[in-house]
């Protein structure tokens, strides 16, 4: 099985950020052309891009809506999936990324709400379009941003979204994220143990050993975001590493 490195482009106002833990106001990264960083990274080998509305996540307006579709064109002719998380609560808001040419949608606050959403999109578009995030706090489901905590857990809404016809999983160790200190495997493990369906990992990535650590848990890939833009590795050491 393949293991893929799938770089983030977070924005946030227009701008490529990264945040500590997804906290408004820890920028460790901000750049001006999140067209040009998604560029960068599909000169570099990304096969598939994994962008991030946080204005979405957090405030629930998709405010970056216009440079996602620009990001989508620039990619469409060179064959590079976009899979695109943020703000995504309805219906409509799936279907219109999708028929604009997004590969995978991801679904989070939406999903935990509204878990009948997932069932109509897969139904509507296919299970191989539709991902939910679970990203997990202590233990449980946070949303909103990662602003609220709910009282479920990655293994019983995995398996829940599974049976809904999410066709993957994109699991965040919120506890690990951004701090650059190295990734906790074993609640990615347990995931990948309870689900067919592949689980992308997120969070914490911060050296090429992280990247083997995290394949060893079964995950069919991994987002990687600050190590990538603070220069612990280049996409290339990253794939190649993933190959190894």
């Amino acid at each position: 099985m393949t293991f893929e490195v799938i770089p983030a482009v977070d924005m946030k106002g227009g701008k490529c950020v990264q945040l500590v833990q997804g906290v408004p106001g820890s920028e460790i990264v901000s750049l001006d052309d999140p067209l040009a960083v998604a560029l960068e990274w599909v000169g570099q080998g990304a096969k598939t891009l994994h962008l991030v509305d946080l204005d979405g996540a957090i405030e629930g307006e998709r405010k970056n809506a216009p440079v996602i579709e620009k990001i989508v064109d620039a990619c469409r002719e060179n064959g590079v999936r976009i899979q695109v998380g943020g703000g995504i609560r309805s219906f409509d808001d799936a279907a219109a990324l999708l028929k604009l040419g997004v590969y995978r949608v991801i679904l989070g606050t939406a999903a935990i709400r509204d878990p009948e959403l997932v069932k109509q999109l897969s139904d509507a578009f296919g299970i191989e379009h539709i991902n939910v995030a679970l990203d997990a706090k202590n233990g449980k489901i946070s949303i909103k941003g990662w602003t609220e905590e709910s009282e479920h857990t990655p293994v019983d809404m995995g398996r829940k979204f599974e049976d809904l016809g999410a066709g993957s999983l994109l699991f965040t160790n919120i506890d690990s994220e951004g701090l650059m200190q190295g990734v906790n495997p074993v609640p990615t493990k347990e995931l990948v143990d309870s689900v067919s369906i592949p689980v992308i990992a997120s969070g914490g990535v911060s050296s090429l050993a992280d990247l083997n650590v995290l394949k060893q848990t079964g995950a069919a890939g991994v987002v990687v975001g600050s190590a990538l833009y603070t220069g612990r590795f280049t996409l290339e050491e990253a794939i190649e590493a993933a190959k190894d």
